[in-house]
């Protein structure tokens, strides 16, 4: 069974920084790629970035420039550094897993932990 647990979350002030961390456990072979992704009060869940276990990385428009994902996966363990912070970053940030056998795809997500820039 996979779990995923985030941490690193909290109260900036807007231009400050975060760093959030979310360690992995129970993930097999089949492992494909990890990300973040955060959802507003009300909101739906978006994409903030992605990153393969090739190092292939993808990141939203919004996030580009200002945040970097980072992994070790031999610890299935990934990173999310956060610059420049601002109100419209306010979200709770999954953690996600992706695992694909070639038969199925599997999506496992934490808890979230909670970021919220204000003055």
């Amino acid at each position: 069974q996979v779990q995923l647990v985030e941490s690193g979350g909290g109260l900036v002030q807007p231009g400050g920084s975060l760093r959030l961390s979310c360690a992995g456990s129970g993930i097999d072979s089949s492992f494909y790629g990890m990300g973040w992704y955060r959802q507003g009060r009300g909101t739906q869940r978006d994409l903030v970035a992605t990153i393969t276990s090739g190092n292939e990385i993808t990141y939203a428009d919004s996030a580009k420039g200002r945040f970097t994902i980072s992994g070790d996966f031999a610890k299935n363990t990934i990173h999310l550094h956060m610059d420049s912070l601002k109100s419209e970053d306010t979200a709770v940030y999954y953690c996600n897993a992706l695992l694909i056998t070639g038969v199925r795809t599997m999506d496992y997500w934490g808890q979230g932990t909670q970021v919220t820039v204000s003055s």
